[in-house]
């Protein structure tokens, strides 16, 4: 893309004690078919026990920059970046994620079609460590994780591992809810549907992501999910009783058997065999569960995990 013409982009990754995978990211970035002279790159890091090493790898391109933002959630972080940030346009990844060499030239293209265009959700695809082995984690998320079109569609917002936006929208939607330590992403895509800003899907628009492979990791990501979710209901709820409300449905959404889920799973041909179908359905039970304590944990004082 022609660098004198194009939009000058500002790249904002947040990363927390994720430095080898935020080696990949930057590297990627740095292979960007977008002029190079034409985007900056603003790593926050968000309290990762090796700050050095952030450092260290920052150091390496001359169109990066390091940030520190000492209040936990990587929306808090996103905002330190969109305060230092220089651009016309804001493009959102994750150091965990590996964009496309034609990221930001398909996003930029795709911003710019409509001119009341006010974000642009790409695509995220997932990939295996070890893709003739996966475990029943990595397929549950292959099947789960990151359904980009289906969120837009659905709850007008995307995740910000792979969202471009123009620094004016962000201007008017404001930015992210910093108290937010998940779905702060959706809750900030409805403000921008709200404003009246078109929303487009674009699934030449993609970056790479890896899928998590342990009970472990997904344990972690299904309680920060069900927090996010949780603290974002009670934020829209007007009321007492709406706040009940929303806890009861959390709950009772959870502790609900998820019938269509595995009946979808037994039939879905990205599964090799019955033994794939079987772990992924006993995956989906687990995550409902873990999700309805959770749920139970923060209705009685406790607070929602970042992690």
């Amino acid at each position: 893309m022609s660098g004198s013409k194009s939009p000058f982009v500002s790249v904002i990754i947040p990363v927390f004690n994720d430095g080898d995978r935020l080696r990949l990211c930057l590297t990627a970035l740095a292979q960007q078919t977008y002029a190079r002279s034409r985007f900056e790159i603003i790593v926050v890091d968000n309290g990762s026990d090796d700050l050095n090493l952030v450092k260290d790898l920052v150091a390496v391109y001359d169109n990066a920059t390091l940030a520190v933002e000492p209040l936990p959630g990587s929306y808090a972080a996103r905002n330190r970046g969109l305060g230092l940030a220089k651009g016309e346009a804001i493009a959102f990844t994750d150091a965990d994620c590996i964009p496309a060499t034609d990221w930001l030239e398909r996003g930029v293209a795709r911003l710019r079609q409509d001119p009341n265009c006010g974000q642009v959700v790409g695509r995220i695809n997932l990939f295996f460590a070890d893709p003739q082995r996966p475990t029943a984690v990595e397929l549950y998320e292959s099947l789960t994780a990151f359904p980009q079109e289906r969120l837009l569609r659905e709850q007008h917002g995307g995740a910000t591992a792979n969202v471009l936006t123009w620094r004016r929208v962000i201007d008017r939607a404001g930015c992210f809810d910093p108290r937010l330590k998940s779905n702060g992403d959706l809750e900030w895509g409805r403000r921008v549907f709200e404003a009246g800003f078109q929303q487009v899907y674009a699934d030449d628009v993609q970056v790479g992501h890896p899928a998590r492979r342990s009970l472990g990791e997904l344990h972690r990501r299904t309680v920060r999910l069900a927090g996010g979710y949780y603290d974002v209901q009670l934020k829209q709820a007007k009321s007492l009783g709406q706040r009940q409300w929303v806890f009861v449905q959390a709950l009772l959404q959870n502790l609900v058997p998820p019938v269509f889920f595995v009946v979808n799973a037994f039939g879905d041909k990205r599964l090799n065999n019955l033994a794939q179908k079987l772990k992924v359905s006993s995956v989906m039970v687990m995550v409902r569960y873990i999700s309805a304590w959770e749920t139970l944990r923060l209705k009685f004082g406790g607070a929602s995990s970042r992690n």
